[in-house]
């Protein structure tokens, strides 16, 4: 299941990041968030910004250079 899908294709950085780390500071432990990015540094700020906040991060590249990421936030 899926708590939230943010659509950030077209946006360049730091709105991808921004984004995604306003998405995980508002969700509770456990919940999943699905990111999607056409932004190239999204493959670098997205996991390093996962890392720092310990989420879980996988990501899958997509048709048309979409990145979709999947984060899910850590029980601390």
């Amino acid at each position: 299941m899926v708590d939230l899908r943010i659509d950030l294709t077209g946006h360049l950085c730091p709105i991808p990041v921004h984004e995604t780390r306003r998405a995980i500071d508002a969700h509770s432990p456990g919940a999943v968030i699905e990111v999607f990015s056409d932004d190239p540094e999204s493959l670098h700020d997205i996991p390093a910004l996962c890392e720092r906040r310990q989420a879980e991060c996988n990501h899958e590249l997509l048709d048309n250079g979409v990145i979709l990421f999947r984060i899910v936030i850590p029980d601390i």
